[in-house]
Protein backbone atom coordinates (compact mmCIF):
# COMPACT_ATOMS: atom_id res chain seq x y z
CA UNK A 1 0.00 0.00 0.00
CA UNK A 2 3.15 2.29 0.83
CA UNK A 3 3.93 1.86 -2.82
CA UNK A 4 0.79 2.58 -4.37
CA UNK A 5 0.93 6.16 -2.51
CA UNK A 6 4.12 6.75 -3.32
CA UNK A 7 3.38 6.12 -7.27
CA UNK A 8 -0.02 8.66 -6.76
CA UNK A 9 2.24 11.25 -4.68
CA UNK A 10 4.79 11.22 -7.73
CA UNK A 11 1.51 11.38 -10.24
CA UNK A 12 0.54 14.68 -8.75
CA UNK A 13 4.11 15.95 -8.51
CA UNK A 14 4.58 15.65 -11.86
CA UNK A 15 1.30 17.36 -12.45
CA UNK A 16 2.43 20.21 -10.39
CA UNK A 17 5.54 20.77 -12.47
CA UNK A 18 3.42 20.41 -15.93
CA UNK A 19 1.76 23.51 -16.48
CA UNK A 20 0.53 22.20 -19.64
CA UNK A 21 -0.63 19.16 -18.71
CA UNK A 22 -2.53 21.46 -15.35
CA UNK A 23 -4.47 23.65 -18.25
CA UNK A 24 -5.33 20.73 -20.04
CA UNK A 25 -6.77 19.12 -17.49
CA UNK A 26 -8.42 21.58 -15.48
CA UNK A 27 -9.14 24.58 -18.14
CA UNK A 28 -9.60 23.07 -21.35
CA UNK A 29 -12.79 21.02 -20.24
CA UNK A 30 -14.82 24.43 -19.38
CA UNK A 31 -13.18 25.98 -22.43
CA UNK A 32 -14.59 23.28 -24.72
CA UNK A 33 -18.41 22.59 -22.80
CA UNK A 34 -18.54 26.67 -23.28
CA UNK A 35 -17.08 26.46 -27.15
CA UNK A 36 -19.10 23.42 -27.89
CA UNK A 37 -22.21 24.47 -25.82
CA UNK A 38 -23.03 27.83 -28.42
CA UNK A 39 -21.38 25.78 -31.55
CA UNK A 40 -23.67 23.01 -31.06
CA UNK A 41 -27.03 24.03 -31.49
CA UNK A 42 -29.26 22.92 -34.24
CA UNK A 43 -32.11 25.48 -33.22
CA UNK A 44 -32.65 27.82 -36.38
CA UNK A 45 -33.76 31.87 -35.11
CA UNK A 46 -33.37 33.76 -38.10
CA UNK A 47 -34.51 32.09 -41.07
CA UNK A 48 -33.32 34.43 -44.38
CA UNK A 49 -36.34 35.08 -46.65
CA UNK A 50 -36.87 36.19 -50.31
CA UNK A 51 -40.51 37.35 -51.04
CA UNK A 52 -41.59 37.21 -54.88
CA UNK A 53 -45.10 39.00 -53.81
CA UNK A 54 -47.42 38.88 -57.27
CA UNK A 55 -50.39 40.40 -55.47
CA UNK A 56 -49.18 43.39 -53.98
CA UNK A 57 -52.02 44.11 -51.50
CA UNK A 58 -52.43 44.90 -48.15
CA UNK A 59 -53.70 41.13 -47.67
CA UNK A 60 -49.98 39.71 -48.78
CA UNK A 61 -48.67 42.56 -46.86
CA UNK A 62 -50.24 40.98 -43.95
CA UNK A 63 -49.27 37.53 -45.10
CA UNK A 64 -45.40 38.19 -45.24
CA UNK A 65 -45.65 40.59 -41.84
CA UNK A 66 -46.76 37.52 -40.48
CA UNK A 67 -44.05 35.79 -41.09
CA UNK A 68 -41.36 38.32 -40.08
CA UNK A 69 -43.35 38.73 -36.59
CA UNK A 70 -43.47 35.08 -35.73
CA UNK A 71 -39.25 35.54 -34.79
CA UNK A 72 -38.11 32.92 -36.76
CA UNK A 73 -37.59 34.93 -40.33
CA UNK A 74 -35.96 37.84 -41.82
CA UNK A 75 -37.38 38.60 -45.09
CA UNK A 76 -33.90 39.97 -46.50
CA UNK A 77 -35.15 40.35 -50.48
CA UNK A 78 -38.00 40.98 -52.46
CA UNK A 79 -37.61 39.87 -56.14
CA UNK A 80 -39.80 40.43 -59.21
CA UNK A 81 -39.58 36.84 -61.21
CA UNK A 82 -38.57 33.33 -60.70
CA UNK A 83 -34.69 33.47 -62.19
CA UNK A 84 -34.05 36.20 -59.29
CA UNK A 85 -35.00 33.36 -56.55
CA UNK A 86 -33.51 31.13 -58.38
CA UNK A 87 -29.60 33.20 -57.89
CA UNK A 88 -30.57 34.43 -54.22
CA UNK A 89 -31.19 30.44 -53.09
CA UNK A 90 -28.16 29.41 -55.58
CA UNK A 91 -26.03 31.79 -53.89
CA UNK A 92 -27.09 30.60 -50.68
CA UNK A 93 -28.36 33.89 -49.46
CA UNK A 94 -31.54 32.90 -49.04
CA UNK A 95 -32.90 29.07 -47.56
CA UNK A 96 -36.16 29.98 -49.00
CA UNK A 97 -38.77 31.50 -50.97
CA UNK A 98 -42.25 32.41 -50.45
CA UNK A 99 -44.07 32.82 -53.63
CA UNK A 100 -47.49 34.90 -53.38
CA UNK A 101 -49.79 34.26 -56.22
CA UNK A 102 -51.96 36.82 -58.16
CA UNK A 103 -55.62 37.38 -56.94
CA UNK A 104 -54.56 36.31 -53.15
CA UNK A 105 -56.45 38.77 -51.47
CA UNK A 106 -59.80 38.54 -54.11
CA UNK A 107 -59.97 34.48 -53.30
CA UNK A 108 -59.16 35.21 -49.37
CA UNK A 109 -62.30 37.73 -49.59
CA UNK A 110 -64.41 34.84 -51.52
CA UNK A 111 -63.56 32.33 -48.95
CA UNK A 112 -61.40 30.43 -51.51
CA UNK A 113 -58.68 28.12 -51.04
CA UNK A 114 -55.27 29.84 -51.99
CA UNK A 115 -52.11 28.19 -52.83
CA UNK A 116 -48.81 29.98 -51.83
CA UNK A 117 -45.72 28.18 -53.17
CA UNK A 118 -42.31 28.02 -50.28
CA UNK A 119 -39.14 27.16 -52.45
CA UNK A 120 -36.14 25.30 -50.07
CA UNK A 121 -32.93 25.41 -50.48
CA UNK A 122 -32.72 21.22 -49.63
CA UNK A 123 -29.03 21.12 -49.34
CA UNK A 124 -28.87 20.95 -45.68
CA UNK A 125 -31.86 18.45 -44.86
CA UNK A 126 -31.71 19.35 -41.32
CA UNK A 127 -32.46 22.92 -41.60
CA UNK A 128 -35.16 23.14 -44.68
CA UNK A 129 -37.17 20.51 -42.58
CA UNK A 130 -36.94 22.97 -39.36
CA UNK A 131 -37.68 25.91 -41.65
CA UNK A 132 -40.32 23.77 -43.12
CA UNK A 133 -41.86 23.63 -40.20
CA UNK A 134 -41.80 26.97 -39.09
CA UNK A 135 -43.52 28.01 -42.05
CA UNK A 136 -46.62 25.17 -41.42
CA UNK A 137 -47.12 26.95 -37.99
CA UNK A 138 -47.24 30.49 -39.42
CA UNK A 139 -49.49 29.60 -41.99
CA UNK A 140 -51.65 27.10 -39.86
CA UNK A 141 -51.87 30.52 -37.64
CA UNK A 142 -52.90 32.71 -40.55
CA UNK A 143 -55.48 30.80 -41.40
CA UNK A 144 -57.08 30.22 -38.27
CA UNK A 145 -56.98 33.87 -38.38
CA UNK A 146 -58.59 34.69 -41.51
CA UNK A 147 -61.50 32.70 -40.15
CA UNK A 148 -61.81 34.54 -37.03
CA UNK A 149 -61.93 37.80 -39.07
CA UNK A 150 -64.47 36.25 -41.42
CA UNK A 151 -66.57 35.02 -38.27
CA UNK A 152 -66.26 38.68 -36.29
CA UNK A 153 -67.26 40.35 -39.58
CA UNK A 154 -70.44 37.79 -40.29
CA UNK A 155 -71.27 37.38 -36.42
CA UNK A 156 -71.95 33.73 -37.70
CA UNK A 157 -70.49 30.81 -36.26
CA UNK A 158 -68.96 28.76 -39.30
CA UNK A 159 -69.61 24.92 -38.33
CA UNK A 160 -67.07 22.32 -38.76
CA UNK A 161 -67.38 18.41 -38.34
CA UNK A 162 -64.80 16.41 -36.84
CA UNK A 163 -61.93 19.07 -35.94
CA UNK A 164 -59.81 18.28 -33.64
CA UNK A 165 -57.31 20.46 -31.77
CA UNK A 166 -54.23 19.71 -30.48
CA UNK A 167 -53.20 21.00 -26.90
CA UNK A 168 -49.54 20.53 -26.79
CA UNK A 169 -47.50 19.89 -23.10
CA UNK A 170 -43.80 19.82 -23.99
CA UNK A 171 -41.64 17.85 -21.12
CA UNK A 172 -37.78 17.76 -20.15
CA UNK A 173 -36.74 20.98 -22.59
CA UNK A 174 -40.09 23.13 -22.76
CA UNK A 175 -38.98 25.41 -25.05
CA UNK A 176 -36.98 22.79 -27.65
CA UNK A 177 -34.07 23.96 -27.31
CA UNK A 178 -31.37 21.52 -29.14
CA UNK A 179 -28.45 23.18 -26.56
CA UNK A 180 -30.30 21.50 -23.56
CA UNK A 181 -30.41 18.08 -25.43
CA UNK A 182 -26.65 18.94 -26.65
CA UNK A 183 -24.89 20.16 -23.41
CA UNK A 184 -25.17 16.64 -21.23
CA UNK A 185 -23.84 14.97 -24.26
CA UNK A 186 -20.89 16.85 -24.72
CA UNK A 187 -19.73 16.63 -20.95
CA UNK A 188 -19.80 12.77 -21.77
CA UNK A 189 -17.50 13.75 -25.01
CA UNK A 190 -15.26 16.16 -22.60
CA UNK A 191 -14.86 13.41 -19.99
CA UNK A 192 -14.13 10.85 -22.33
CA UNK A 193 -11.37 12.76 -23.97
CA UNK A 194 -9.54 14.04 -20.68
CA UNK A 195 -9.33 10.67 -19.47
CA UNK A 196 -8.62 8.76 -22.27
CA UNK A 197 -5.52 10.92 -24.05
CA UNK A 198 -4.15 12.02 -20.71
CA UNK A 199 -3.71 7.89 -19.06
CA UNK A 200 -2.52 7.12 -22.71
CA UNK A 201 -0.02 9.72 -22.75
CA UNK A 202 0.97 10.02 -19.40
CA UNK A 203 2.30 6.59 -19.59
CA UNK A 204 3.81 6.91 -23.42
CA UNK A 205 5.83 9.81 -22.21
CA UNK A 206 7.12 7.81 -18.98
CA UNK A 207 8.15 5.20 -21.83
CA UNK A 208 9.89 7.82 -24.16
CA UNK A 209 12.03 9.74 -21.23
CA UNK A 210 12.94 6.20 -19.81
CA UNK A 211 11.21 6.47 -16.46
CA UNK A 212 9.48 3.91 -17.11
CA UNK A 213 12.20 1.17 -17.49
CA UNK A 214 13.62 2.64 -14.24
CA UNK A 215 10.03 2.12 -12.60
CA UNK A 216 10.35 -1.82 -13.97
CA UNK A 217 13.48 -2.49 -12.51
CA UNK A 218 12.41 -1.38 -9.12
CA UNK A 219 10.77 -3.85 -6.47
CA UNK A 220 7.61 -2.05 -7.88
CA UNK A 221 4.17 -5.08 -8.98
CA UNK A 222 3.00 -4.44 -12.36
CA UNK A 223 -0.51 -4.32 -10.41
CA UNK A 224 0.52 -1.93 -8.09
CA UNK A 225 2.20 0.66 -11.00
CA UNK A 226 -1.54 -0.10 -12.75
CA UNK A 227 -3.18 1.08 -9.43
CA UNK A 228 -1.07 4.27 -8.42
CA UNK A 229 -1.30 5.38 -12.04
CA UNK A 230 -5.36 4.95 -12.53
CA UNK A 231 -6.01 6.41 -8.97
CA UNK A 232 -4.80 10.19 -10.34
CA UNK A 233 -6.76 10.12 -13.17
CA UNK A 234 -9.84 9.29 -11.55
CA UNK A 235 -9.46 12.09 -9.49
CA UNK A 236 -8.78 14.21 -11.86
CA UNK A 237 -12.06 12.59 -14.05
CA UNK A 238 -14.38 13.62 -10.76
CA UNK A 239 -12.57 17.26 -10.58
CA UNK A 240 -13.54 18.00 -14.92
CA UNK A 241 -17.01 16.34 -13.93
CA UNK A 242 -17.37 18.67 -11.10
CA UNK A 243 -16.12 21.60 -13.17
CA UNK A 244 -18.25 20.93 -16.29
CA UNK A 245 -21.53 20.57 -14.63
CA UNK A 246 -21.07 23.82 -12.81
CA UNK A 247 -20.59 25.78 -16.25
CA UNK A 248 -23.29 23.46 -17.37
CA UNK A 249 -25.71 24.68 -14.67
CA UNK A 250 -24.38 28.67 -13.74
CA UNK A 251 -23.04 29.58 -17.02
CA UNK A 252 -25.79 28.04 -19.56
CA UNK A 253 -28.65 27.66 -16.89
CA UNK A 254 -29.43 23.82 -17.33
CA UNK A 255 -30.10 22.41 -13.62
CA UNK A 256 -29.78 18.76 -12.55
CA UNK A 257 -33.23 17.55 -11.92
CA UNK A 258 -31.95 14.10 -10.65
CA UNK A 259 -29.76 12.57 -7.89
CA UNK A 260 -26.61 14.11 -8.13
CA UNK A 261 -24.32 11.23 -6.16
CA UNK A 262 -26.16 8.57 -8.07
CA UNK A 263 -24.60 10.65 -11.19
CA UNK A 264 -21.22 10.95 -9.43
CA UNK A 265 -21.73 6.85 -9.33
CA UNK A 266 -22.22 6.85 -12.86
CA UNK A 267 -19.70 9.10 -13.73
CA UNK A 268 -17.63 6.98 -11.67
CA UNK A 269 -18.52 3.57 -13.39
CA UNK A 270 -17.52 5.28 -16.94
CA UNK A 271 -14.40 6.36 -15.85
CA UNK A 272 -13.42 3.39 -15.64
CA UNK A 273 -13.62 1.92 -19.15
CA UNK A 274 -12.12 5.34 -20.37
CA UNK A 275 -9.34 4.88 -18.31
CA UNK A 276 -8.78 1.23 -19.20
CA UNK A 277 -9.38 2.44 -22.62
CA UNK A 278 -6.17 5.08 -22.24
CA UNK A 279 -4.38 2.13 -20.81
CA UNK A 280 -4.51 -0.23 -23.78
CA UNK A 281 -3.83 2.57 -25.99
CA UNK A 282 -0.36 3.18 -24.20
CA UNK A 283 0.31 -0.63 -24.59
CA UNK A 284 0.13 -0.23 -29.08
CA UNK A 285 1.92 3.10 -28.67
CA UNK A 286 5.52 4.22 -29.15
CA UNK A 287 4.72 8.29 -29.11
CA UNK A 288 2.86 10.58 -27.92
CA UNK A 289 2.10 11.40 -30.90
CA UNK A 290 0.78 7.62 -32.15
CA UNK A 291 -1.10 7.90 -28.80
CA UNK A 292 -3.29 10.62 -29.67
CA UNK A 293 -3.82 9.85 -33.32
CA UNK A 294 -4.76 6.28 -31.68
CA UNK A 295 -7.27 8.14 -29.47
CA UNK A 296 -8.70 10.11 -31.53
CA UNK A 297 -9.03 8.83 -34.67
CA UNK A 298 -9.30 4.75 -33.75
CA UNK A 299 -11.51 5.43 -30.42
CA UNK A 300 -13.26 9.11 -30.29
CA UNK A 301 -14.69 9.38 -33.30
CA UNK A 302 -16.39 6.02 -33.53
CA UNK A 303 -17.47 6.33 -30.09
CA UNK A 304 -19.00 10.43 -31.42
CA UNK A 305 -21.02 9.03 -34.27
CA UNK A 306 -22.40 5.46 -32.52
CA UNK A 307 -23.08 6.50 -28.68
CA UNK A 308 -25.98 8.92 -30.41
CA UNK A 309 -24.43 11.64 -28.90
CA UNK A 310 -25.53 13.58 -32.32
CA UNK A 311 -26.85 11.35 -34.49
CA UNK A 312 -29.90 8.99 -33.35
CA UNK A 313 -28.96 5.67 -32.87
CA UNK A 314 -32.51 4.07 -33.56
CA UNK A 315 -32.01 5.52 -37.45
CA UNK A 316 -28.61 3.37 -37.84
CA UNK A 317 -28.95 0.32 -40.00
CA UNK A 318 -29.99 -2.95 -37.70
CA UNK A 319 -26.50 -3.88 -37.75
CA UNK A 320 -24.74 -1.04 -36.62
CA UNK A 321 -27.41 -0.72 -33.86
CA UNK A 322 -25.81 -3.82 -32.84
CA UNK A 323 -22.40 -2.29 -32.23
CA UNK A 324 -23.76 0.19 -30.14
CA UNK A 325 -24.11 -1.82 -27.53
CA UNK A 326 -20.32 -2.31 -27.45
CA UNK A 327 -19.92 1.56 -26.87
CA UNK A 328 -19.69 2.79 -22.97
CA UNK A 329 -20.69 6.58 -24.10
CA UNK A 330 -23.78 5.37 -25.53
CA UNK A 331 -24.88 3.74 -21.52
CA UNK A 332 -23.32 7.12 -20.00
CA UNK A 333 -24.85 9.75 -21.93
CA UNK A 334 -28.47 7.61 -21.89
CA UNK A 335 -27.47 8.53 -17.92
CA UNK A 336 -26.42 12.15 -18.36
CA UNK A 337 -29.35 12.74 -20.09
CA UNK A 338 -31.85 10.94 -18.19
CA UNK A 339 -30.74 12.50 -14.64
CA UNK A 340 -29.96 15.62 -15.59
CA UNK A 341 -33.22 16.63 -18.02
CA UNK A 342 -36.23 14.05 -16.79
CA UNK A 343 -34.78 13.57 -13.17
CA UNK A 344 -34.29 9.55 -13.34
CA UNK A 345 -32.42 7.93 -10.98
CA UNK A 346 -31.13 4.24 -10.17
CA UNK A 347 -34.56 2.58 -10.64
CA UNK A 348 -35.30 3.66 -14.21
CA UNK A 349 -31.35 3.54 -15.14
CA UNK A 350 -30.76 -0.03 -13.82
CA UNK A 351 -29.71 -1.68 -17.49
CA UNK A 352 -27.91 1.03 -18.18
CA UNK A 353 -25.88 1.33 -15.05
CA UNK A 354 -25.01 -2.06 -14.95
CA UNK A 355 -23.94 -2.12 -18.01
CA UNK A 356 -21.66 0.35 -17.81
CA UNK A 357 -20.14 -1.27 -14.66
CA UNK A 358 -19.64 -4.65 -16.56
CA UNK A 359 -17.86 -2.87 -19.64
CA UNK A 360 -15.98 -0.55 -17.49
CA UNK A 361 -14.34 -3.78 -15.02
CA UNK A 362 -13.95 -5.80 -18.02
CA UNK A 363 -12.50 -2.78 -20.42
CA UNK A 364 -10.01 -2.24 -17.59
CA UNK A 365 -8.99 -5.70 -16.74
CA UNK A 366 -8.30 -6.37 -20.34
CA UNK A 367 -6.08 -3.66 -20.70
CA UNK A 368 -4.76 -3.95 -17.34
CA UNK A 369 -3.39 -7.71 -18.06
CA UNK A 370 -2.29 -6.84 -21.38
CA UNK A 371 -0.20 -3.85 -19.53
CA UNK A 372 1.36 -6.35 -17.17
CA UNK A 373 2.45 -8.43 -19.99
CA UNK A 374 4.27 -5.56 -21.65
CA UNK A 375 6.06 -4.49 -18.41
CA UNK A 376 7.05 -8.06 -17.62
Amino acid sequence: MNIILKIIVKEFLQLKRDRRLFSVIFIAPVIQLILLGYAANLDITNVKTVVYDQDKTEASRDFIKSFQSSGYFSVDNYVENYKQITNLIDNGTDLWALVIPENFEKKIQRGKTVKVQAIFDGSDGNKASIAFGYVTGVVSSYSQKIMIDAQNKTGRKIAFTSTVVPEIRVWYNPDLKTRVFMLPGIMGLILTIITTSLMAMAIVKEREIGTLEQIIVTPIKPLQLIIGKTIPFIVFGFIDVLVVMAVMVFWFGIGIKGDFFFLMLASFFYVLSSLGIGLFISTISKTQQQAMMVAMFGIMLPMVFLSGFAFPIENMPGWIQIVTYLIPLRYYIEILRGVILKGDGLLQLIPQTVTLLGIGLLILALSSLRFRKRLE
